[in-house]
């Protein structure tokens, strides 16, 4: 299998400062992975529940720790569904997040 594509896994830790606001901060890890189409039949079960799967990536499984993001492109991704294919393979289904500044 061909690892062409490189993603940014990222995860958010939300801590509180001595002001008591809330502050994320966020961390991220690179990784191999392939981009791929979205299944037919998954995009229209996704619709009927109100999300928008756009792309796929299939990452190995020990890359993967619950993270939320992806970051592929300049573009940021939120992992709408996490789909183990094999104990060495997993598929992230992804949304792209829309930038509302």
């Amino acid at each position: 299998m061909l690892w062409r594509d490189v993603i940014n896994l990222i995860s958010v830790t939300t801590t509180v400062n001595d002001l008591g606001d809330a502050v994320d901060t966020e961390t991220s890890s690179q990784v191999f992975a392939n981009k791929k189409s979205i299944r037919q039949s998954e995009f229209y079960q996704a619709m009927a529940n109100g999300l928008r799967p756009e792309t796929m990536f299939q990452i190995r499984y020990s890359d993967y720790s619950e993270q939320g993001k992806i970051s592929y492109n300049s573009e940021t991704y939120d992992i709408i569904r996490v789909y183990t294919k094999n104990d060495e393979i997993i598929e992230l289904i992804c949304n792209r997040l829309v930038n509302t500044n």
